[in-house]
Parts: structure tokens; C-alpha cells; sequence
């Protein structure tokens, strides 16, 4: 697995402290046109600037258009993470797809070492506590 080496290349980029010690860099790399091949697929640009809650993706080689649903699906969210609980270090892969862990939309994946689950959540929003 290899880190993203700027932000051109990546659709999405988080890096996150967690409780105990934890943290944990997230990433998805942007995927190759489906219809030519020669460039990545992004969000339209509009005069210049990203359209930011674009409906769909577009290549901007050959102008090919996907539903930002089904973009979405074919997209794998990279981890490298310190776990929270057994502070082990790791690599994870996931969808890219948010589910509800403790009552908050987030990506979530497992440890390698304890198997616990670890919620990579959305910016300033707190777990429940049970």
C-alpha cells in the first residue's frame, strides 16, 4: 500500500487522532476513466474551481460521466492506522461507503491485531459512550 504523494491524486484525505494513543491516516485514490483510460475521473470543474457537491464525476480528457452513487461504489477507502486499543500499527482497506458505528455516519474497518472495529468518522463528530 502506498501513501498518496499530493492531493491531485486523491478524491479524499483524512488523518485523525483517536483516543489512547490512536491514529489514523485515511485515503481514495482517484480511478482511471472507464470509457478512454488516459485520465482520472474527478468532480466537474466550473470557471476554473471544483464544483464541491457535484451529482457526478467527469473525465476531464474525453468528458465521460458516471452518477457520484455509482462512482462511489467502485472506490476503496486506504487506512494506515495505530490502533486505539492494542496499539498495533496496520494497513486496512474498506468501501467507500459510510455506515452508522455508535450512532455516527463513518467508514469502518477492523484491526489486524485485535479485531476490533474502528470507526473513521466524520470531522467533529463524537461516538456515543455507552
Amino acid at each position: 500500500m502506498r501513501e498518496p504523494e499530493n492531493m491531485e491524486e486523491v478524491l479524499y484525505f483524512t488523518n485523525r487522532t483517536l483516543e489512547n494513543d490512536g491514529h489514523l491516516t485515511a485515503w481514495v485514490y482517484k480511478i482511471d476513466c472507464p470509457a478512454c483510460g488516459k485520465a482520472k475521473m474527478g468532480k466537474p470543474v466550473v470557471k476554473g474551481k471544483v464544483k464541491i457537491r457535484a451529482k457526478e464525476y467527469v473525465c476531464p480528457e474525453c468528458g465521460h460521466t458516471e452518477e457520484k452513487q455509482e462512482h462511489e461504489e467502485a472506490l476503496t477507502l486506504e487506512i494506515k492506522y495505530t490502533c486505539p486499543y492494542c496499539h498495533k500499527e496496520g494497513f486496512a482497506e474498506t468501501i467507500y461507503k459510510r455506515k452508522t458505528f455508535q450512532g455516527v455516519p463513518s467508514y469502518i474497518f477492523s484491526c489486524e491485531g485485535c479485531g476490533k472495529k474502528i470507526g473513521v468518522t466524520q470531522k467533529m463528530k463524537e461516538p456515543k459512550k455507552k
